[in-house]
């Protein structure tokens, strides 16, 4: 259930497994990728921040291989433009060195410690007090890769159905009924991968309430092209480890473009990817969730320095301006905005770790933010294992 990337990837390897099966993706919306993967910001992550021995680290390494040689083999972009985590200050070391740490024991392949002037020799109007180099972070197009996905689903006899708003779901016996407000389909195994609404079909298949979905909505400038020559690959600050969020930094496409950001800002709507997008059921169920009101209660100062700055260009402007200092405000313009879905536990916690769990024969994915996309390949055998280890 979901015509997004994990979606599309896990229907894939079942599909690939069990030629026997008749795998069916549904999805509401009337085209793939129109979500989370429709509005990803094209890197592949190696793997440099998870803690070692977590799902994310093992699937990201496993991931980001299997992407690679999926892109060979079918003629999608796949740029190792490699990346730079840079300390600002002297503070900021031994965050670095912990990055560092864990890069390592995830087998992230040729990092390297950089001193200011070394930064310099790969990103030249970069500036920083030291920085880590990751050669093989790479950018994709994830669009491009699920639309991929999509064409390997069928071409193995699978189905694709769009415009199927799930509305309910039960069990009857060892069979899952699944119904839209015209139609109802019942399978043998039904994997949620519904990525912004990841909790409220769970909730429909008999998991619990904890996590909740809360939305972030992510915005962005873009640089305008005569400028796209200040930034050569991915420009990143060490981040706040208190929050799962890499802070703004600095992206470039595979289409030469350069994106700088996001920030992380409350939304208003599941889907709310502009500021004036409300829809009202969404924010309440939103406030209503404990885990929110415990989250906002340790760190509301933040959540209004992330509006304060997404709402004067000026504030945004300086946080990239602390590793870049040539930008100006004229190099940058507004670009499309994403939304992530952060799952958020009662107690008000961030759910960091991948979080996939079953429930009979359901398997559902609570939680799957970045790096699910380069993780992809890798998410759908663990989830394909499990669903096919299912008596």
């Amino acid at each position: 259930m979901g015509a997004g990337i994990l979606g599309l990837a896990v229907a894939r390897r079942l599909a690939e497994l069990r030629p026997d099966a008749a795998v069916t993706v549904v999805d509401k919306e009337d085209r793939i990728a129109a979500h989370q993967t429709g509005h990803n910001s094209g890197v592949a992550h190696a793997g440099l921040y998870y803690a070692p021995g977590s799902l994310k680290a093992t699937l990201c390494r496993r991931g980001i291989n299997l992407l690679k040689d999926y892109c060979a083999d079918r003629g999608l972009p796949y740029d190792e433009c490699g990346k730079v985590v840079i300390a600002r200050s002297a503070g900021e070391l031994g965050a670095l060195a912990e990055i560092e740490r864990r890069a390592t024991e995830n087998g992230v392949p040729g990092l390297r410690r950089l001193s200011a002037a070394e930064l310099r020799e790969i990103e030249p109007h970069a500036t920083g007090e030291a920085a880590l180099h990751s050669p093989t972070t790479a950018i994709v197009d994830f669009p491009a890769v699920a639309r991929a996905y999509a064409d390997d689903v069928a071409k193995a006899g699978g189905e694709i159905r769009l415009g199927f708003e799930v509305v309910g779901l039960r069990r009857a016996g060892d069979q899952v009924v699944v119904w839209a407000p015209d139609d109802e389909l019942t399978f043998d195994r039904l994997v949620v991968c519904a990525g912004l609404h990841s909790d409220r079909v769970a909730r429909l298949a008999g998991d619990a309430p904890a996590p909740a979905i809360v939305p972030f909505r992510g915005e962005y400038y873009r640089l305008v092209p005569a400028r796209t020559d200040l930034v050569r690959g991915l420009i990143y600050p060490v981040p706040d480890p208190r929050y799962p969020f890499l802070g703004v930094h600095f992206t470039r496409r595979v289409d030469g473009g350069v994106d700088v950001g996001p920030n992380a800002v409350l939304a208003l709507a599941r889907e709310g990817y502009r500021r004036r997008d409300i829809r009202p059921a969404d924010l309440w169920e939103t406030l209503r969730w404990p885990g929110f009101r415990r989250l906002a209660r340790q760190h509301w100062r933040t959540g209004i320095k992330e509006m304060y700055g997404s709402a004067v260009k000026r504030a945004f402007l300086a946080e990239a301006q602390a590793f870049v200092p040539e930008l100006t405000a004229a190099d940058m313009v507004p670009a499309p905005a994403g939304v992530r879905a952060q799952a958020v536990d009662a107690d008000g916690s961030l759910v960091d770790d991948f979080r996939i769990g079953s429930i009979g024969p359901i398997t559902t994915v609570r939680n799957a933010p970045s790096p699910a996309a380069t993780s992809s390949l890798a998410i759908a055998e663990h989830v394909a294992d499990r669903v096919l280890d299912h008596r």
